[in-house]
């Protein structure tokens, strides 16, 4: 797997993701409540720390928790809640080691539908319905891995060019329009609050 992405929106960090299942995996995982260049920035920096050139499932899983965790809290941090998150790339890297051998393409690799992946996903710790959406997304519209009904199974995140979630950039104008779409669906979520309360 090699393929030119723009997910962190740096060279260094977006080369790593580009050929790095793992990487483009923990990426995903750290997506939230952080932007998401900076959530994707995350497996570079924990590779630099490392001292490798990819991130390992079965290093990092057997890896002491404490250490981990302090690796992911140096400044700058990885995440706005290094501690958690560390314990949960662990755990996603050893349920890869105990389902997949470590090897994350196993996930993808000979998977006959979309729906079936969209499962895969879903098992993977840290992983809830949208987040495995949106990966199944990404890897269909950047990644190559396009099992039949893959579309389908990523739901609108599947949609042939929406700007919706980081399955869409592609580039800095790629990235303004998904936040667009990100402000505004959180604009209309509080106004339905709103009426809500007014009802």
């Amino acid at each position: 797997m090699s393929t030119v992405v723009h997910l962190a929106q740096r060279p260094e960090a977006d080369e790593l993701l580009g050929r790095s299942p793992l990487a483009a995996l923990t990426g995903m995982l750290l997506d939230q409540q952080v932007p998401m260049e900076w959530a994707f920035t995350g497996p570079y920096t924990i590779v630099q720390r490392l001292g490798t050139d990819d991130l390992d499932a079965h290093e990092i899983a057997a890896y002491d928790p404490e250490a981990f965790a302090d690796l992911l809290s140096a400044k700058p941090a990885v995440h706005r809640y290094p501690g958690s998150m560390a314990k949960r790339v662990q755990q996603l890297c050893q349920y890869l080691v105990e389902h997949y051998g470590g090897d994350p393409t196993a996930l993808w690799r000979d998977v006959p539908t979309g729906r079936e992946l969209l499962a895969r996903l879903n098992d993977l710790p840290g992983y809830g319905k949208q987040k495995s959406q949106i990966f199944l997304a990404l890897l269909g519209k950047q990644y190559g891995v396009t099992p039949e009904g893959w579309r389908e199974a990523a739901g609108a995140y599947g949609e042939e060019g929406s700007y919706r979630s980081v399955a869409d950039i592609t580039g800095p104008e790629s990235l303004s329009k998904v936040r667009a779409h990100k402000q505004e669906m959180k604009r209309a979520a509080k106004a339905a609050k709103e009426a809500e309360k007014q009802a």
